[in-house]
């Protein structure tokens, strides 16, 4: 059990499912200690021991992103258990889909608290982290959101765009400090998220599918290989980018 992520500790938020499971069990199987934060403390403590039957290191912290402390607690954990802290896959994102004249005051809160402040709240805490370690990568979720726009995603596509910002603002920060921070733009990926899409807006899972170049949606194992490259030591050089997985949505 080896590969590029061997021996390093890493935190993956939203790791209970979707692209952040996909990347918690290709880094444990790499060799990496994965420290798991989402809020379902029962999948949480569930996708944890799979791991380690699977031969691999995990630690579930129940994590709620949108609160500080905790997001300060789950890096906490992570050098408390392992002793240390390489990097970071902030992944925890969602939201509703509402239009600016549509969307209320409150899903607009709750939407930049799960896609922009927590992701703030994590670099907060990861970096200094991460340094004291003696560096590594931080890798943020943005999406497609992030570079385009969407009249019916205003909250989301406003928090996503924030996200790239302020990962490029983190990556300059600590350029000279051995930790480099870049964001993912991703497509389309078939993750619980969507699944639920196709199930409850059958019509609107066939407008987003109609406009893919390549006619599918992206896995979220194919996320979880670019994560684990950038996470890696093969990428020293990138940083500040954002960085598209999306079939050529964006091209």
């Amino acid at each position: 059990m080896s590969g590029r992520l061997e021996a390093k500790v890493l935190v993956v938020t939203g790791g209970t499912q979707g692209m952040g499971l996909a990347f918690a069990q290709r880094a444990a199987t790499e060799g990496a200690s994965v420290v798991i934060g989402a809020r379902d403390k029962d999948r949480g403590e569930e996708v944890a021991a799979q791991i380690r039957k699977a031969g691999g290191n995990a630690l579930f912290v129940p994590t709620d992103v949108t609160v500080e402390d905790e997001m300060a607690r789950l890096v906490d954990s992570a050098v408390s258990e392992f002793g240390r802290l390489d990097g970071a896959f902030n992944n925890a994102g969602g939201g509703p889909m509402a239009s600016v004249r549509d969307a209320d005051s409150a899903e607009w809160h709750r939407s930049l608290a799960l896609n922009l402040t927590s992701v703030f709240y994590g670099l907060k805490y990861e970096l200094p982290a991460i340094i004291a370690s003696g560096g590594g990568a931080i890798v943020n979720n943005a999406s497609v959101s992030g570079v385009k726009g969407d009249a019916t995603q205003a909250a989301y596509n406003a928090s996503k765009h924030g996200v790239i910002g302020l990962t490029r603002s983190a990556a300059l920060d600590v350029a000279r400090s051995g930790v480099r921070v870049n964001a993912l733009v991703t497509g389309l990926i078939d993750t619980p998220l969507w699944q639920n899409v196709v199930n409850q807006a059958p019509s609107t899972a066939e407008r987003y599918l109609s406009v893919q170049p390549t006619g599918r949606a992206g896995t979220s194992d194919e996320v979880a290989a670019l994560t684990t490259f950038l996470l890696s030591d093969e990428a020293t050089f990138i940083s500040g980018a954002s960085i598209a997985i999306d079939g050529a949505l964006t091209a």
